[in-house]
């Protein structure tokens, strides 16, 4: 079995070398990436059985992507400033999360699809989604207390994107579509109990004094909106979709390798 380990040396602020180190020791050679390399394409066109990825989620989504275009495992190593996905497989450590190379354990997974997009764990649309956008431009502070205001923004303006679901317009500053249910709290989305549930989710907060969550599911969903597209944040990155969107789950379509837990 060959495995690579594709490592995006700016997702984080981990340390590249000792990273590489263990790597090496356990036979797993690595490709760091430069500027302009899209960590997708590096993946597709991989000699390797393994494809690992260290990174934060939007890095792990493109090689995700990847391995399964190519059915082949993922060993998933966190080492992004958010490492969500990683949080709801159970890993925190990135050293630890190299054993998964030689004696990893299969999990087979879900993922979404928007239109043609694979993602791991959410698509944000309508104001969320512009601040993404503006985040990236201005790079601005992003401690919790700033998400926090900006969340509380949020929920004070409209929309005016127009977003309807199946049809349905949604009154509503955010939508979101997630792959598999998030547990809920006032301000935000928390972690995921399962990722082979098989469905998606979509969230949509209403209220301001007392926000709320309104939580749907589905296997399949289509959003549009008048303008013809739409600022997203896919998995955190930022990007620009053209509606209408069809939104679907692919049940099992993933296999994960996660280290083997000590008895």
């Amino acid at each position: 079995m060959t495995g690579l380990l594709i490592v995006n040396p700016r997702s984080g602020s981990g340390e590249v070398g000792e990273l590489l180190e263990v790597a090496a020791g356990l036979g797993v050679e690595s490709r760091v990436l430069v500027e302009g390399e899209e960590p997708r394409e590096v993946a597709r066109a991989a000699h390797a059985s393994v494809l690992g990825v260290a990174g934060g989620d939007g890095t792990i989504a493109a090689v995700a992507g990847a391995a399964v275009e190519r059915s082949l495992p993922l060993v998933v190593v966190p080492f992004g400033t958010r490492n969500h996905f990683a949080r709801d497989l159970g890993l925190d450590e990135p050293l630890d999360a190299l054993h998964a190379f030689v004696s990893g354990t299969e999990r087979t997974i879900d993922v979404g699809f928007a239109n043609e997009q694979l993602f791991l764990n959410n698509v944000s649309l309508g104001l969320y989604a512009r601040l993404v956008h503006r985040r990236e431009r201005h790079r601005r502070r992003r401690d919790a207390l700033a998400r926090i205001r900006a969340f509380g923004t949020l929920l004070g303006h409209r929309s005016d994107d127009g977003i309807t679901v199946d049809g349905e317009p949604v009154d509503a500053p955010v939508v979101l579509v997630s792959n598999n249910a998030y547990e809920l709290s006032v301000l935000s989305l928390g972690e995921r109990e399962r990722l082979d549930e098989g469905r998606l989710h979509l969230y949509a907060p209403h209220g301001i004094l007392q926000p709320q969550w309104e939580e749907r599911s589905y296997t399949s969903l289509t959003v549009d909106a008048r303008a013809g597209s739409l600022r997203a944040a896919i998995d955190g990155e930022p990007q620009v979709i053209a509606t209408p969107i069809e939104f679907r789950i692919a049940p099992s379509a993933l296999t994960v390798l996660v280290p083997r837990r000590p008895h």
